[in-house]
């Protein structure tokens, strides 16, 4: 159990590192801090000396206890050290390793070293790895952001590294908020493209999922949405399954069962959010002794190493991993080194917006034989 001076301890220091305490800022009077925690004054006074000794506050006799400006020191202490953070939701599977390759390809070749850290897409992670780029040096951070579809709880974090001048910049999604650099793929363009190519092909009954604690998944819902109303096709509300991060592996094979299940109701095309949930899905189709493509037509996200790896060569809608990867590492550069000379990062450097493009493989059937014709029907 978490002890009341270490819970103090970390309260002061959070308010540093999130820029809510600036340097040579006075902090609260350890009355205010005893109301505030409801603690002893002595659990106060432990926890505020133990940050004087670390180098966190100072006390200045007869004002109080202060913010102490670490700036200076941490840049005397780190040197020519050139380590830069990346940050990903995940790091060991999917489409992360290539990612993490191509960045750390480019940034070897300028000498700098990477640290990785993963989020398992969880906030408090996130800020953990937040607080270690501000207080280890870091030269900059290559970050893909926790749960961005959200209202982020660490946005003073990331304020702050600007105030710190630490640059940083986000790939797969980002903070709108923040209107960072970032290198993407138009999400919502590949589910539009996912969408057009299953219609085109006869399809009405179209399944979509969608992982919506993220970015990448509202906007895929988007373009799910605008090719049925650009092909004038009704949207069936029942069709669209939306889940978040902590649901990925139930709530999704749930309802594919549960649409399954139903007589006569049975869709004939499921869009999916990537190709990691269209594995999981061809499994729930087999179980129910259906076939893909002969019965229902799948459809990925991501082209990724998963799309060749089953009996069903899946389409998808191609990313560009290692390249994105590439970019990153390209754009942080271009980010620290005006820094390093001119300690102005204010040169303009843009952000990589990639146009998807559909893989196509045998996962999908054309059903307009055995139906009307879309125009026809439409």
């Amino acid at each position: 159990m978490e002890t009341k001076y270490s819970i103090v301890k970390k309260s002061i220091k959070s308010k540093i590192l999130d820029g809510t305490y600036e340097p040579h800022e006075k902090i609260a009077s350890e009355s205010e801090m005893m109301r505030q925690f409801n603690v002893s004054r002595h659990t106060v006074r432990l926890a505020i000396g133990e940050l004087v000794s670390e180098g966190w506050l100072y006390r200045s006799q007869g004002a109080g206890t202060f913010c102490a400006d670490r700036n200076e020191q941490q840049r005397r202490e780190v040197g020519s050290r050139k380590n830069i953070a990346i940050v990903t939701t995940y790091i060991s599977d999917y489409i992360f390793p290539s990612i993490i390759r191509g960045a750390e390809a480019c940034l070897s070749e300028q000498g700098y070293q990477v640290t990785l850290f993963n989020t398992n897409n969880d906030h408090d992670k996130e800020r953990e790895y937040l607080e270690k780029i501000i207080t280890q040096g870091f030269d900059g951070a290559i970050i893909e952001p926790t749960q961005s579809a959200y209202t982020n709880p660490n946005i003073n974090y990331y304020l702050n590294l600007e105030r710190l001048n630490i640059p940083y910049i986000m790939i797969n999604a980002y903070y709108d908020a923040l209107e960072p650099v970032r290198v993407v793929v138009d999400d919502e363009r590949g589910a539009y493209l996912q969408t057009e190519h299953l219609i085109e092909r006869g399809h009405r009954e179209i399944l979509g999922f969608f992982k919506t604690d993220d970015m990448q998944g509202t906007l895929r819902m988007k373009g799910y949405l605008k090719a049925h109303r650009k092909y004038s096709v009704p949207i069936n509300p029942k069709h669209m399954v939306s889940y978040n991060t902590f649901e990925k592996h139930d709530k999704p094979i749930e309802e594919l069962r549960s649409f399954l299940a139903q007589p006569g109701q049975r869709p004939t095309a499921i869009v999916c959010y990537n190709d990691e949930l269209a594995m999981k899905l061809l499994d729930v189709i087999r179980e129910n002794n259906l076939r893909v493509p002969e019965d229902i037509s799948i459809i990925g996200f991501d082209n990724s190493i998963l799309a060749e790896m089953s009996e069903v060569k899946l389409t998808t809608i191609e990313h560009p991993k290692s390249d994105l990867g590439k970019t990153a590492g390209k754009l942080i550069l271009s980010l620290i080194k005006p820094r390093q000379m001119t300690k102005d990062a204010s040169q303009e450097v843009k952000s990589v917006i990639y146009s998807p493009e559909l893989v196509l493989r045998s996962s999908t059937k054309d059903i307009n034989g055995s139906r009307k014709n879309l125009k026809d029907a439409t």
